[in-house]
């Protein structure tokens, strides 16, 4: 809100974001107060429903971190601190009009934000090539995208500034397929989870998030026949073998798993926080996340991400696929 009203102040005709993907998401959302200043943050967040932009500015997006895409992609992800939930801006309005994306930028990244936004470029492509709205145009953005993260992100984490700059490219792949093929409810758990314990001082970022909930979110929706195709297609491209689609489904749950262990992030909500793992307790106590499950599970499945999800939760397995990602419980398929 403090930076519409400087826009309204400045009056400019080209905004220019730098940065991650929070400053770049909170451009876009003042790009819209700035263009329509009566415009509330409840009509914003209707998906796909915003009026037209670029009568007073145009956007360039230019991104420091190797993650989010969002210098490339039709969505904002924007944090309400008092309700504990981020809301994603969903328009193609807001897809910058130009996207700078300079690997030399991400090069000063330190190693936990380089795992985190890396892990959250991977669920990007995985959840864009299973989507429901994937197409001949978004899944070789979506399958060449996981193949270099297969190949990079490790390398990257550990200092080869080389596969680095390969990543920030990777990351931009998985943007262009997800913003048009859209997600699923890795991000949907992401984005009701995140702030939903910062009370405590517990921010789930964004990236851990999606690396703590893939593999369970892949078991559950491998029940779908055409989702248990799509995933084994990523796992032959990957060349993790398997003699059918359920075996390939496993090591592909398999090869996410030892990528978080390698990028030390932890495999469940009940380790987040923690210094090291394996350990008995994070920052979220069992407690205050059962207390908090139901709620999380209802804002989760009203998550603008959720309707491209190969498989449609009821809030009970929606509670059910929470628990399994706290407790890192498995999930038969």
């Amino acid at each position: 809100m403090k930076g519409a009203a400087v826009m309204q102040e400045f009056q400019p005709d080209w905004i220019v974001a730098m940065g991650g993907g929070s400053p770049i998401d909170a451009a876009k959302a003042m790009w819209i107060k700035y263009e329509y200043p009566e415009i509330s943050f409840a009509e914003m967040c209707k998906v796909f429903g915003l009026p037209k932009l670029r009568t007073k500015a145009h956007f360039c997006a230019i991104s420091s971190t190797s993650g989010t895409a969002t210098e490339v992609t039709a969505f904002s992800i924007i944090t309400d601190y008092q309700k504990g939930i981020k809301y994603p801006i969903a328009d193609f309005e807001i897809t910058p009009d130009v996207a700078i994306v300079d690997p030399e930028l991400a090069e000063t990244m330190p190693k936990k934000l380089t795992a985190h936004t890396g892990m959250d470029a991977l669920t990007h492509a995985i959840e864009a090539y299973v989507s429901t709205a994937n197409c001949a145009y978004t899944d070789p953005l979506a399958i060449f995208a996981i193949r270099m993260i297969q190949s990079d992100l490790i390398p990257s984490y550990n200092g080869d500034m080389a596969r680095r700059d390969a990543m920030h490219n990777a990351q931009c792949l998985a943007g262009m397929a997800f913003s048009n093929a859209l997600l699923g409810i890795v991000h949907s758990m992401a984005h009701k989870t995140g702030a939903a314990f910062a009370d405590l001082g517990a921010h789930i970022i964004h990236g851990a998030a999606n690396a703590m909930y893939l593999g369970k979110v892949i078991a559950f929706n491998a029940k779908d026949p055409a989702a248990l195709k799509r995933y084994g297609e990523i796992a032959g491209f990957m060349n993790l073998g398997g003699k059918d689609d359920r075996e390939k489904v496993r090591l592909l749950i398999a090869f996410i798993r030892r990528m978080n262990d390698e990028l030390n992030i932890p495999q469940c909500i009940r380790h987040y926080g923690a210094d090291s793992y394996p350990c008995e307790q994070g920052f979220i106590p069992e407690a205050v996340f059962r207390e908090r499950l139901h709620d999380i599970a209802v804002n989760a499945l009203a998550d603008a991400c959720t309707g491209s999800n190969p498989r449609k939760p009821t809030v009970q397995e929606m509670e059910k696929l929470l628990l399994a990602c706290y407790f890192d419980t498995g999930i038969d398929f």
